[in-house]
């Protein structure tokens, strides 16, 4: 019980010292960190098929192109515990509907909830787990201005087996408001997550290797909308994390 009580305490620390400076875009990558995507558009994701992506790069920004939400980006970089920076700006139209699949796992939904009270806001809002838990507040900005989220991400842990002895945690500010705070989730809800639709050969190869060492890429998602993203990266917080290259 010691162990275990001592790790939950570090953990819980970890948490409470997370407090992200989001009050000036594009915020400055920390030293250590690698960058996905960088000002002038040179990125560090594939597609599901582990190919070049058909997102269009305007001016420094990713922009989602729509394939029935089977067009997501993958990170080259896999990691198992990590901080992750992403700022994105919502369309004018439609629902902008994208998220950030941490592992492709699991999805801290982008939504237009600009406006929506308090007590309406769900598990499908900007800033939710999508499937595990909704925000604590609504932070959504509106379609025009830029937005962020800083996700402190801790990996669920598996056994020999494959199952999950510890779930894993996640705390995420946006635009300056903390909407979750080491939010505990277990095995994968969603039917629509990359692994369990549209996949492919190549995220088949990764969700195996996944189970057995944890680690694994962060997802930005079509879900049918032009979400715009820029400035992008992901600062591990082991020794745990690697470039994939699916040759090898």
């Amino acid at each position: 019980m010691i162990p275990a009580l001592l790790i939950s305490l570090a953990v819980l620390g970890a948490e409470s010292d997370f407090k992200p400076d989001q009050s000036k875009l594009p915020a400055m990558a920390p030293k250590g960190a690698t960058i996905l995507l960088d000002e002038k558009g040179k990125h560090l994701f594939l597609s599901m098929a582990g190919e070049k992506v058909n997102w269009p790069v305007e001016d420094g920004m990713l922009i989602s192109t729509p394939k029935g939400n089977q067009n997501h980006i993958v990170s080259k970089l896999h990691f198992r515990d990590a901080d992750i920076h992403v700022e994105f700006l919502l369309p004018e139209k439609g629902t902008a509907n994208s998220g950030v699949y941490i592992h492709g796992n699991y999805e801290v939904q982008i939504l237009n909830s600009f406006g929506k009270d308090k007590e309406k806001i769900t598990q499908e809002d900007a800033g939710a787990v999508y499937g595990f838990s909704k925000p604590l507040v609504n932070a959504c900005r509106k379609p025009g201005e830029w937005q962020v989220f800083d996700i402190r991400y801790r990996a669920p842990r598996r056994n020999e087996a494959g199952a999950i002895i510890e779930n894993g945690t996640v705390t995420v500010w946006f635009n300056g408001m903390k909407v979750q705070d080491g939010t505990t989730f277990g095995e994968p809800k969603s039917t629509f997550h990359p692994f369990r639709f549209g996949t492919t050969p190549y995220l088949e190869k990764i969700r195996d290797m996944q189970k057995k060492t944890m680690t694994g890429p962060v997802f930005l998602q079509d879900h049918n909308n032009p979400v715009k993203f820029r400035n992008v990266w992901v600062k591990p917080a082991d020794d745990k994390a690697f470039i994939y290259d699916v040759e090898k």
